[in-house]
């Protein structure tokens, strides 16, 4: 008996990487679980296969579990609806919904071609907005089901050549919020993850200097995705009930609960603010609060447990 027994799980993007771990792991875990992967490359756009999915179910079933595989697209929506679905169709429910896949395009913001943005937006924002909208009222009427979407310490913190991956993961982080907060009545519950580990999305990051390399380095060997698998898990387990609305890091064997935007230091004028009082008081007041522009490196400063 696992901590998943009965339980049906939607994995998104998992046929590699992140996504194969989590459902590999869930199925050991007692769940039986839709396999999604499009099964294209990590820019995005190509046409895709069945296979890498179909792969994992084997793999699955080889070891004594239950799964399908699906290769829609998170990005449309009737794809997202034909994978919960495939659920219904085969298990009968859906108590779950794991959210890693995605797609990188990085590039300077300047120099930005459009589509770079237009896409990975759609796989990552719209993606977690449809696997969402097609799960949520089922929870709702069954009164339970957990989300456990993925975001980045690229949109948390912030690294150079990410905008549009980190606008997409914060607003995959306010949905979540949102999800969590809506859900709380009928027992539906949302969290996020930001995980380091060595996956093929990773591998396309471009290394352009020492620093850079070594750090890399590390991460490949200190950092891997089966290591993310545990916590997702876990989030979606009865004993996580109480869990919802968090942002949660999970960095090789360390587990970080992050903290979310609240207010760090406040000043008022009863007559009011000008501009002229703003930069001579306010602004000058708050900026040892302020936050710096530190990448992700500067915040994680210590190699990975």
């Amino acid at each position: 008996m696992g901590v998943l027994s009965g339980k049906v799980i939607l994995v998104t993007g998992g046929a590699g990487g992140i996504g194969r771990e989590c459902a590999i792991l869930a199925a050991h875990e007692g769940a039986k679980i839709v396999v999604n992967d499009l099964g294209g490359s990590v820019r995005g756009g190509d046409e895709g296969s069945a296979t890498p999915a179909q792969q994992v179910v084997n793999e699955i079933k080889a070891a004594g579990g239950d799964a399908i595989a699906n290769s829609d697209s998170v990005s449309s929506r009737q794809g997202a609806q034909h994978m919960v679905q495939a659920a219904l169709d085969t298990f009968g429910r859906i108590d779950g919904v794991i959210n890693p896949a995605g797609i990188l395009r990085d590039g300077m913001f300047h120099k930005m071609p459009d589509e770079d943005w237009d896409q990975v937006i759609d796989v990552h924002l719209n993606g977690a907005y449809n696997v969402s909208r097609a799960a949520i009222n089922h929870f709702r009427d069954q009164e339970g089901g957990s989300f456990v979407h993925f975001t980045s310490t690229s949109g948390l913190i912030g690294n150079i050549g990410q905008a549009n991956y980190a606008a997409a993961k914060m607003g995959v982080v306010g949905l979540s919020r949102i999800l969590a907060m809506e859900g709380a009545a009928k027992g539906v519950r949302s969290n996020v993850i930001a995980p380091f580990a060595w996956t093929r999305m990773i591998a396309t990051i471009p290394v352009k200097d020492e620093a850079s390399a070594k750090r890399v380095e590390r991460m490949k060997n200190m950092t891997r995705a089966d290591q993310i698998a545990p916590p997702s898990i876990a989030l979606l387990a009865d004993g996580a009930r109480d869990v919802s609305g968090q942002i949660f890091v999970v960095r090789g064997n360390e587990v970080f609960l992050m903290s979310q935007p609240r207010p760090v230091r406040g000043m008022a004028r009863i007559d009011g603010w000008t501009p002229e009082t703003m930069l001579d008081q306010c602004l000058p007041a708050m900026k040892g609060s302020m936050t710096d522009l530190g990448a992700t490196n500067s915040v994680f400063t210590w190699d990975p447990v």
